[in-house]
């Protein structure tokens, strides 16, 4: 067995530097059209709803095969309304996955209900719908699957499972505009979908927005109006809302830039199947059928025969997966490593950007410490929060960039690329 505890990565001379993700490179060349937006914007003075918001509305919804869209102020906002609109109380349950961006939970607790949480997949990294029903409860109201790093969660069984308690499902689509599940777009399966505008996302924003969508006409009539006060008419109010307002600058800009989307997911989409095949010649790619079981008590995967060898014991990193019936849009792409803190330090020495989502799993969060949840609890959650590390995946990636990444893993681990 290789003893990497003892290997010691060569030295190599500093590459290029590789970013984790380069906004301007994506705004040189969309210039002229993003001003010329902007401008018209400017020119009709007209900043709230208006022409800009309906049209971006329409669209969105169209592109996610759905009949509603929703402008709102950004993707954690979206699940805040939707919650609101299906009268999400104090004392309700609200089920979800711990390993997702702490929005998904806190908008549950926001309304002074209770997020029960449910483990994941460890490959697909989203919530497991074998595990749903168990948590179910007479208290339980709605679930919430989350579409992490750009591939949509499993959402037959969810909804199967959904129905036969008579439940709300709101997907959390902030990361998957576009990705598909047996031919259908994200944010159009459930009762709801809920998605984010912020800067970084695939289709990103110069600032916050966010997007509702959905398929029955009552549901959206109820975000349209929770998200402006819940006016009916103007200062008039029978129910509680709140300012959620998309602005019309940040519709203009999203609507040129919705025109490139699938062309920027085809690119992230080559560059995930170009780091594979570099991570293949570097013998780092770990053959996910190998691995047999979760070892106890939350420590890492384990692989080979007899599941005789950890993650940390292995040379090597394991790549994102891909469902055959899915279409990952890869707003992240994800490795584990069992060393993974100190291979993250290795590549910021190498001018190289990563990123950890997410390092401490909500059930272990501070501010959810009165759920009394325990180390050990969600073990798949917490393998993920502890071996997980999104390397660069942006559209303007080269290939030379690309081996760049892949030569430097290689490095840490000693073997370096022919």
């Amino acid at each position: 067995m290789l003893n990497l505890e003892s290997s010691r990565p060569r030295t190599k001379a500093k590459s290029q530097p590789v970013p984790l993700l380069d906004l301007k490179a994506q705004y040189a060349s969309l210039r002229e059209e993003l001003r010329a937006a902007i401008d018209r914007v400017a020119e009709s003075q007209s900043f709230i709803f208006g022409p800009e918001v309906e049209e971006l509305e329409k669209e969105v919804a169209e592109y996610s095969q759905c009949e509603f869209g929703i402008g709102v102020s950004s993707g954690s906002d979206a699940l805040l309304v939707t919650l609101m609109a299906i009268g999400i109380k104090p004392g309700d349950e609200v089920i979800t996955t711990p390993y997702t961006f702490f929005a998904t939970a806190g908008a549950v607790s926001r309304l002074g209900a209770q997020p029960v949480f449910v483990d994941i997949d460890p490959l697909a990294y989203n919530i497991d719908p074998a595990k749903i029903e168990a948590a179910i409860t007479d208290k339980t109201r709605a679930i919430i699957p989350v579409h992490l790093y750009g591939q949509m969660a499993d959402m037959d069984p969810i909804m199967e499972v959904a129905a036969r308690h008579n439940l709300y499902v709101i997907e959390d689509a902030a990361q998957a505009i576009g990705a598909e599940y047996k031919g259908r777009r994200a944010g159009s399966i459930g009762h709801f979908g809920c998605f984010s505008f912020f800067p970084s996302k695939n289709l990103g924003g110069f600032g916050d927005g966010g997007m509702v969508t959905a398929n029955e006409a009552r549901l959206a009539d109820t975000v349209k109006l929770l998200r402006n006060h819940a006016y009916q008419p103007k200062y008039y109010n029978n129910v509680v809302g709140w300012n959620f307002r998309l602005d019309a600058i940040q519709a203009a800009v999203l609507r040129v830039k919705l025109k490139y989307l699938d062309s920027w997911t085809a690119a992230r989409q080559r560059n995930a199947a170009r780091y594979r095949d570099l991570f293949a010649e570097a013998e780092l790619a770990i053959n996910t059928e190998l691995v047999l079981s979760e070892a106890a008590e939350g420590s890492s995967m384990r692989f080979g025969t007899g599941a005789d060898r950890s993650l940390k014991e292995t040379a090597g990193v394991v790549l994102p997966t891909e469902a055959p019936d899915r279409r990952h849009i890869y707003n992240q792409f994800v490795i584990r490593s069992g060393r993974r803190d100190q291979l993250m330090a290795y590549l910021k020495e190498r001018q190289i950007g990563t990123e950890i989502y997410y390092p401490v799993p909500m059930h272990l969060q501070e501010c959810f410490a009165d759920l009394n949840h325990q180390a050990g609890e969600f073990p798949k959650s917490e393998c993920a929060a502890n071996e997980t590390l999104a390397l660069p995946i942006y559209p303007e990636l080269t290939d030379e960039m690309l081996a760049t990444v892949v030569e430097a893993v290689a490095d840490f681990y000693g073997g370096g690329m022919a």
